[in-house]
């Protein structure tokens, strides 16, 4: 009899990739398959996209549709209830108020000849389901997942494998609560969100960088980043390869990065108790930042929550850097689809 796997589909406004767990939840493949989204050609050109990108994925492991028992879907939020697409900053207009989950069921069941169990959830969400199997190996450990990149992904993953959702599917969407501006001797930043308590998204991650550098530059007046004549998002993207070769002013914006993110990390243990703490996203990919670069980053991290957290998770807080890079989301939402089919 062929083997069972689970399809996961991560996609974006610009990429899809495609994984496959079995149903041990290994990954099929450790290969990213990376295609274009096409969203800019609508909705049917997204489903088609997807079906034909999981069909080369089966194609080249060397398996059929077949055996596919389940596929997860991760995709941005926010949404207007379970499966639909709300107003999602970084896709077409018309993809709001869009039910996703029926559109691409329906596609699935034409092309596997029968309906197949569909989970769409966060990709962000979806993302820590697959880190937290990793870091908690064979204990029911709770997992928080922080991603600081172009903006900040958060997930909560419970002892059942899977991620904390919440009533209208906004459960930890903690980068946008409130940092503590006073800890941190800042102004409230602007945030794409609209809030204007200083969330810590705008503290933390590439969409924030501009502002921060701009705060930051003032005590360097010399340096080529004052002087220079490049877009502010120019300047706020040769960061870290500068940091990386010691310039102070980088390694001063990265250093208040760590911090922030420390702070957060101590308020989301105070509120939620997990057992580890897995920090991912950009900085932590091993392809474009240096061992020095990480361990510092991580080290700030764990200096700056410590005080604030109770002497018993001071001794027993696992903090960690992920591991599975751009697979993740992917490979979680394989997950999930695996984990929903037991129950």
């Amino acid at each position: 009899m062929s083997k069972k796997i689970f399809i996961g589909t991560d996609s974006g406004a610009t990429t899809t990739k495609i994984a496959a767990v079995w149903e041990n939840g290994e990954p099929v493949s450790t290969k990213l398959l990376q295609r274009p989204t096409n969203s800019e050609k609508g909705r049917d050109a997204v489903i088609s996209g997807w079906i034909a990108s999981i069909t080369e994925f089966l194609t080249q492991n060397q398996l059929e549709w077949t055996q596919v028992q389940g596929v997860g879907l991760a995709i941005p939020g926010p949404y207007e209830r379970y499966g639909v697409f709300g107003k999602t900053p970084n896709l077409p207009a018309s993809f709001s108020g869009w039910n996703v989950h029926s559109d691409f069921s329906a596609a699935l069941a034409k092309q596997a000849g029968r309906k197949l169990p569909l989970s769409v959830g966060n990709d962000g969400n979806y993302g820590g389901v697959a880190e937290a199997r990793l870091a908690r190996g064979d204990t029911k450990a709770t997992v928080m997942m922080l991603m600081p990149g172009s903006g900040l992904g958060c997930a909560f993953v419970g002892a059942d494998g899977l991620a904390l959702e919440g009533d209208t599917l906004a459960g930890l969407e903690t980068g946008h609560a409130a940092a503590p501006l006073h800890l941190l001797g800042v102004k409230p930043f602007t945030c794409g969100c609209g809030r204007d308590w200083g969330c810590y998204e705008a503290y933390t991650t590439i969409s924030g960088l501009p502002q921060l550098l701009a705060e930051k530059i003032q005590k360097y007046p010399d340096h080529e980043l004052a002087k220079s004549t490049a877009t502010p998002k120019e300047k706020a993207l040769s960061l870290r390869s500068r940091a990386q070769k010691s310039d102070p002013l980088a390694v001063e914006i990265f250093d208040f990065q760590a911090r922030v993110m420390g702070l957060m990390v101590a308020d989301l243990v105070m509120t939620l108790d997990p057992a580890i703490v897995v920090i991912g996203g950009g900085l932590m990919d091993h392809e474009v930042t240096t061992n020095e670069f990480r361990e510092r980053y991580l080290r700030i991290i764990r200096e700056t929550a410590t005080p604030y957290l109770w002497p018993q998770q001071r001794d027993t807080i696992k903090i960690v850097p992920a591991v599975l890079g751009d697979l993740s989301q992917a490979i979680g939402a394989g997950l999930v689809a695996l984990y929903q089919s037991r129950s």
